[in-house]
């Protein structure tokens, strides 16, 4: 399977990503979701980044390189939607979303030319509707359950 080939950049940005109350069970899928998205070695930045909101200057401390360089790079990592930025009072901080609810959306709310949309759509929708382990884990462990009694009640429709 992919993902024990995957790249040390993806690992490392998928147990990042598991770090959030909701995340992103390890699959094949996934990790063709996170190549399309981010090169190997921004999958290897975004990894180093903080849970919490961070500043360019924390990023650049981070990752030990000049501020510029680490805004550049955030900068481009909001223009592509997975990495949100907020602008107050002339500062910029920025946040990783949790994959659901966060950049898995808005990794489709822009229209790109720089991927294949119709490929991610297709690999979000395996991922998040036929592999199940997404939907399970969301809805049935972790610390954010969103409703297992729910899941329930789909698994038993689907059966009929």
């Amino acid at each position: 399977m992919a993902h024990h080939t995957a790249r040390k950049g993806y690992l490392d940005l998928e147990s990042r990503l598991n770090l959030h109350p909701q995340g992103a069970p390890r699959s094949e899928v996934l990790y063709r979701i996170l190549e399309l998205l981010f090169t190997e070695h921004e999958a290897a930045l975004v990894a180093e980044l903080p849970i919490r909101p961070f500043d360019a200057e924390r990023a650049a401390k981070i990752w030990r390189m000049p501020v510029d360089s680490a805004r550049a790079v955030l900068d481009e990592l909001a223009s592509r939607a997975v990495l949100v930025d907020i602008v107050e009072n002339g500062r910029t901080t920025y946040v990783l979303p949790p994959p659901m609810a966060g950049f898995f959306e808005f990794s489709m709310m822009r229209i790109r030319t720089d991927i294949d949309q119709k490929l991610l759509a297709e690999l979000f929708y395996e991922y998040l509707n036929v592999e199940e382990d997404f939907i399970k884990e969301l809805f049935t462990t972790g610390e954010t359950q969103l409703g297992s009694r729910y899941l329930d009640k789909l698994m038993e429709l689907r059966a009929h």
